[in-house]
């Protein structure tokens, strides 16, 4: 295993970014990271393997740079962990396959973590990802969850509560929450904060008090998508040997191809996140002023920020931009079909701009109830806004909302804002009827 590479406090977090997971390049003779693909890795010794074999089992890391086999161990994926790590202002990172799967070691490492003969318990505040709203009411793992509103924390938690789940910016209203009084309602459990839609560049949950720390890395730390992966970060050795013997016994390993993308991807996010912010916050102003748009949801307005988390909590507004169009649901698919440069497309983060209907999409596999405790609307849309010029984009979205609102009919099809068909509604214990797309 390599060294430590956490980059140094006192440089910026531009060139932490650039340079994470890169201290060794010198003696290597490389410049660029190495790509190894080994699935499996020649021993030096059988005492020595198995001593390694024992820590890796454990939660921790090879020993005497055994790394036996890529699903305990892989350099390539771990120089990626050390800089993610280094940009969290974590001791550690654990990569998994995909965001989801990284959510789903958190919630089996709560067996570990606070082990009771109880069902484990978590407290979780909506609106959070589709996917893993679904995943925490579907009692797939055999988790009980309480929701709870982000002030109602402390009231939720029981004996065996083992971890309190945040997102924030939500998904998909951009809601904002106040990770350190979540974290004090909290006490001595653990609080996870869902930091996708704000990236290290913009939010350090872990600076305010959080455990865990998790991305859909698929998203803007990939930024091209065309990588698919999920990361949590902590300081909590407790939390970190079990997440990473989960990952041992699942298999929800990341591919060493994907570690490398995301190494990669890490030295321009600061430069894609500031510009796609710049564009997201030119955007989110001119549709607060065109007649077809309700309301608009962004944390860089006063009333989206009311307690003044943007400057404290996180440095910037971010890059995505949720709104409501007046003319409900059909004015919203009208207004998607009608963009020509604006993709319509699931997930965000990305280098061109995405759109998708929240209520539709998403969020359709999340329940009545909870799509309306969420705040999701038949009516509302979400961007993630690209580095493409803001004035192109605004020409793109203007355009199609004026024709939305000229046009009668899209397809005869109503929508009632239901996440699932009432047949379907209800979810047998242990089993999950509906597939949820991804962002």
């Amino acid at each position: 295993m390599m060294k430590n590479t956490t980059p140094n406090a006192q440089l910026s977090f531009e060139t932490q970014a650039v340079h994470g997971g890169r201290d060794d390049f010198r003696s290597l003779g490389v410049h660029a990271p190495p790509l190894d693909l080994s699935t499996t890795n020649p021993v030096t010794g059988i005492g020595s393997a198995a001593a390694s074999l024992d820590a890796m089992a454990a939660g921790g890391t090879p020993v005497d740079g055994q790394a036996i086999y890529a699903r305990l161990f892989n350099p390539t994926v771990d120089r990626f962990e050390q800089a993610l790590a280094g940009l969290e202002g974590a001791d550690a990172a654990v990569a998994f396959s995909s965001g989801m799967a990284a959510l789903t070691a958190c919630l089996l490492a709560t067996r570990q973590v606070k082990p009771t003969a109880a069902r484990p318990h978590v407290v979780a505040v909506r609106p959070i990802y589709g996917g893993s709203d679904h995943l925490l009411d579907g009692n797939l793992l055999g988790i009980d969850t309480t929701w709870a509103r982000a002030h109602e924390v402390a009231q939720a938690i029981r004996p065996e509560t083992a971890l309190v789940i945040i997102e924030t910016p939500a998904n998909p209203t951009l809601t904002l929450v106040d990770i350190e009084a979540v974290v004090e309602q909290a006490g001595d459990v653990a609080v996870l904060v869902d930091s996708t839609f704000a990236t290290p560049v913009l939010q350090q949950p872990l600076k305010h008090g959080a455990t865990l720390v998790l991305h859909s890395a698929t998203k803007f730390l990939g930024g091209h998508g065309d990588v698919m992966a999920g990361v949590v970060a902590t300081s909590n050795a407790e939390w970190l040997a079990a997440l990473r013997q989960v990952r041992v016994l699942t298999g929800a390993v990341l591919h060493p191809l994907a570690g490398y993308l995301l190494h990669r991807g890490l030295a321009t996010l600061p430069v894609r996140v500031k510009a796609a912010q710049e564009g997201a916050t030119v955007l989110a102003s001119r549709l607060a002023e065109h007649p077809a748009v309700g309301r608009v949801c962004f944390p860089g307005q006063t009333s989206d920020d009311p307690t003044g988390l943007v400057g404290k909590q996180m440095s910037g507004p971010g890059t995505l931009v949720t709104f409501e169009l007046r003319g409900g649901y059909e004015a919203a698919a009208r207004t998607v079909e009608h963009l020509r440069l604006i993709t319509p497309a699931v997930s965000l983060g990305s280098t061109d701009s995405l759109i998708q209907h929240p209520a539709a999409m998403t969020h359709r596999i999340v329940s009545e109830q909870g799509q309306r405790e969420g705040g999701i609307s038949p009516s509302m849309l979400r961007l993630s806004v690209g580095l493409e010029d803001a004035d192109d984009l605004w020409q793109d979205l203007d355009q199609a909302l004026t024709r939305a609102m000229e046009s009668p009919v899209l397809d005869g099809q109503a929508f009632d804002g239901r996440a699932v068909p009432a047949t379907d509604a209800a979810t047998a214990p242990g089993q999950v009827l509906a597939i949820a797309s991804g962002g």
